[in-house]
């Protein structure tokens, strides 16, 4: 897992069950469908972003396999995300939700399939989804599965139950919710964590330690933010659907932040989480 910090925003990383993942990519989390989800797909690929992460919640899969198509890049180049609802939990239940996700991006394959939560009717429904997903790779829908907002404890669970190791673990990660015992544990077992709301949703780019860290390097915070997860060895994915908001959020690996303002950044562990649902408290 201690791969080079990537140099582009189409370098990656190989997972363990064998694609290379890209260490930026759009988020579409809370993107309107239609036309906004697709001018900002576009947008991003223009700037040489190669992964997309959508999900059947945000109702969106849809425009960005338009969006994708539109662009005459080559599938292959193309590394997109798409993730199982809370209710779709079950073996067969999770095999209809992919095949309806994989009908509404029209792409023949996802890169990588998700567990959205481990929120679920029981651990047992939970487990059987993970075998669905299983099914599915093998069947070469999906090249890698994984999970996201599991705890050390919910991946426990399934490496109990399982001997495939999920390629991913998406979670919240920025400095206020900076996770050493996950990101440990996950790389001794060969897992990535990959970074949502990595920008905090906006609501904390103003505070002063990323304003101090920013002026000293000439970016802004929303840079020293991304470039703050990579360093982690984690894959960013910010969003925005602004044109220049998505060209500066791949403008992060011309520059580095140096140990002590990295250790700086991770003292403010413990600060505001941005999601709703705090993953540790679901059984």
């Amino acid at each position: 897992m201690n791969e080079p910090i990537p140099t582009s925003p189409s370098a990656g990383y190989r997972l363990s069950q064998g694609p290379r993942i890209p260490c930026l990519g759009l988020g579409v989390f809370q993107v309107e469908p239609g036309a906004t989800t697709r001018q900002a797909v576009r947008w991003a690929l223009e700037a040489g972003y190669r992964h997309i992460d959508t999900a059947k919640l945000y109702e969106n899969e849809e425009d960005v396999g338009v969006a994708f198509r539109e662009s005459g890049l080559p599938r292959s180049d193309v590394f997109i995300t798409t993730k199982l609802w809370h209710s779709d939990h079950g073996f067969e239940e999770a095999q209809a939700a992919f095949r309806a996700s994989l009908g509404r991006l029209q792409l023949g394959y996802v890169d990588l399939y998700l567990i959205h939560w481990p929120t679920a009717p029981s651990p047992e429904a939970r487990r059987d989804s993970w075998r669905a997903l299983e099914r599915i790779q093998t069947q070469g829908l999906a090249r890698a599965i994984g999970v996201s907002n599991y705890t050390v404890r919910h991946l426990e669970e399934l490496r109990e139950h399982s001997d495939v190791v999920p390629a991913i673990d998406q979670v919240e990660m920025h400095p206020f919710v900076y996770d050493p015992e996950l990101l440990a544990y996950c790389a001794r077992h060969g897992i990535r964590v990959e970074a949502y709301s990595p920008l905090t949703r906006g609501r904390q780019l103003g505070h002063p330690a990323f304003a101090e860290v920013a002026q000293a390097h000439g970016r802004s915070p929303a840079q020293v933010l991304i470039r703050w997860g990579l360093q982690h060895g984690m894959v960013e994915l910010p969003r925005s659907i602004r044109q220049e908001r998505i060209r500066e959020n791949a403008q992060v690996f011309d520059f580095s932040l140096s140990a002590e303002e990295m250790q700086g950044l991770d003292a403010l562990r413990g600060g505001p989480r941005v999601t709703v649902w705090d993953p540790e408290r679901i059984p």
